[in-house]
C-alpha cells in the first residue's frame, strides 16, 4: 500500500515524503468511517495537498 501512496504522489508532481507525512499526521483524526467524502481533501488532485506537499 505505502508503494501505491508513493508512485501516485509521485505521478501526480508531489514530494512523497511530504505527501506521507501529512497523511499520517492528519488521518488518524479524521472521521472518514462516518464521513468518507472528507478523504477527497486528502487526494493527490486536491488543490489544498498539492500546495502543502510539492
Amino acid at each position: 500500500m505505502a508503494y501505491t501512496l508513493i508512485e501516485t504522489a509521485k505521478a501526480n508532481g508531489l514530494n512523497a515524503f511530504k505527501y506521507l507525512t501529512h497523511l499520517f499526521e492528519k488521518l488518524p483524526n479524521l472521521d472518514f468511517i462516518r464521513c468518507p467524502e472528507l478523504l477527497e481533501d486528502y487526494l493527490p488532485r486536491s488543490d489544498q495537498i498539492q500546495l502543502e506537499c510539492k
